[in-house]
């Protein structure tokens, strides 16, 4: 039986990360694609030759093309551009969104049958441009955005109380930037109500802080942002689709009448497995977490309408 085929597109540090931890994991061979000459080649070269002393079998091959690609069961997109001081969001988003539909063209023709997990920014409208393009069913289009937001939360939530995150449970939902909303109601250590064990003042800090995590990374790195956990995130849902473990995560899907959002991409609680996007998950949510969410919301379609004139304006959208 031949191992699984995983794309990632983009070799930058999110790419080249996400192909190490698949490579490592034995979770199936991995093609790593670049524009740039030569270099997804020596990553993947690289890659190949930690396997002996890591212990992994996995293929890694590098490529400027997409004929490499073809075939493959998931295809992870990064690809992208930073926002540059003096840009302005829109600016932002029309270039990504050129990036975005020219990947996913080349891979609805080499890989139709693929599941795609867009990381790319903004992303809950660049996913919506995957899906777009692709014209693939929405339950084989997603984001990764909101494993890695719960895991930032996560994280605090084990410093300050000083527990192992094993023990927190805890998701974000909505869109992925400032308006994200950490569910403080559904979260809990070993069981315990979040709430029972912090203070308000401090629980607040906490939720501000989840939604700065990007932006302290940027702020702290100075040249780059995060990929370590962005890749960790985007290879835990690979490996709940690849092994159908049915994992529960938050994930940017398309939502048509849940939480009341139509036709577009939000953070919200999933079952991955084989099918991709099995089900949807509704909470109930406390009247402030429901007005934050509807926030969210707002700030989302907004991009997505954005988004969506782009492509209709743009001839093969």
């Amino acid at each position: 039986m031949s191992r699984r085929k995983i794309t990632v597109i983009g070799a930058g540090f999110v790419g080249a990360t996400t192909a190490q931890r698949l490579a490592e994991k034995e979770l199936g061979d991995v093609v790593l694609v670049d524009i740039v000459p030569d270099m997804p080649q020596g990553k993947a070269l690289d890659l190949m030759e930690a396997g002996p002393v890591y212990g992994y079998d996995s293929k890694v091959m590098g490529t400027n093309g997409y004929e490499e690609t073809a075939g493959s069961d998931i295809v992870v997109i990064t690809s992208g551009m930073p926002r540059k001081p003096g840009m302005s969001r829109d600016d932002l988003v029309k270039v990504n969104t050129e990036i975005v539909k020219s990947v996913t063209r080349q891979v609805a023709r080499t890989s139709p049958d693929a599941i795609l997990i867009v990381i790319s920014n903004p992303l809950d409208a660049m996913t919506h441009v995957a899906y777009r393009v692709s014209g693939f069913p929405k339950e084989r289009v997603m984001g990764m955005a909101g494993v890695l937001d719960t895991a930032r939360f996560r994280t605090f939530l084990s410093m300050e109380l000083g527990v192992s995150v094993e023990n927190v449970q805890a998701f974000v939902l909505g869109g992925h930037g400032d308006t994200m909303v950490p569910v403080v109601g559904y979260t809990s250590v070993a069981g315990i109500p979040v709430s029972k064990l912090i203070p308000k003042d401090r629980l607040d800090a906490i939720v501000q802080r989840t939604r700065d995590g990007g932006a302290e990374i940027v702020k702290l790195l100075k040249t780059g942002s995060a990929y370590y956990a962005p890749s960790a995130a985007a290879v835990e849902m690979v490996e709940s689709i690849l092994l159908d473990k049915k994992k529960v995560l938050p994930c940017a899907v398309r939502c048509d009448g849940q939480y009341g959002i139509e036709g577009f991409f939000v953070g919200v609680p999933v079952k991955l497995g084989a099918g991709g996007v099995e089900h949807v998950y509704e909470i109930d949510l406390s009247p402030e977490e429901r007005g934050m969410l509807d926030g969210s919301i707002a700030a989302v379609r907004e991009l997505t309408a954005l988004v969506d004139r782009l492509l209709d304006e743009s001839p093969q959208a």
